[in-house]
């Protein structure tokens, strides 16, 4: 059983800025399907949401821990440097 640490890039088509949401979570697939049906509240009033980084681990605590250390300045640095090529593509 895995553990997943998510990022969701968020749009809405009145704004030029897209938001991060980072999460944690068992299921990724039916989280994120909450996220596309919104059933989450942070994430509701986006028009447009992508999965576009993940990461595993073998336990909740772990996973826990990495989503608090992606959510400093520190690790949003670090999703943009990882996937600095692909948010290219979409600026």
């Amino acid at each position: 059983m895995f553990y997943y640490t998510y990022v969701l890039l968020c749009s809405n088509k009145s704004q030029i800025k897209k938001n991060l949401y980072i999460g944690y979570t068992k299921d990724i697939n039916k989280r994120y399907q909450r996220h596309i049906n919104k059933e989450v509240y942070t994430t509701k009033k986006f028009d447009e949401l992508k999965l576009i980084y993940f990461e595993s681990c073998l336990n909740k605590t772990d996973a826990r821990k990495r989503e608090l250390q992606l959510k400093t300045g520190f690790g949003r640095g670090y999703i943009n440097k990882r996937i600095s090529t692909y948010l290219k593509t979409i600026k």
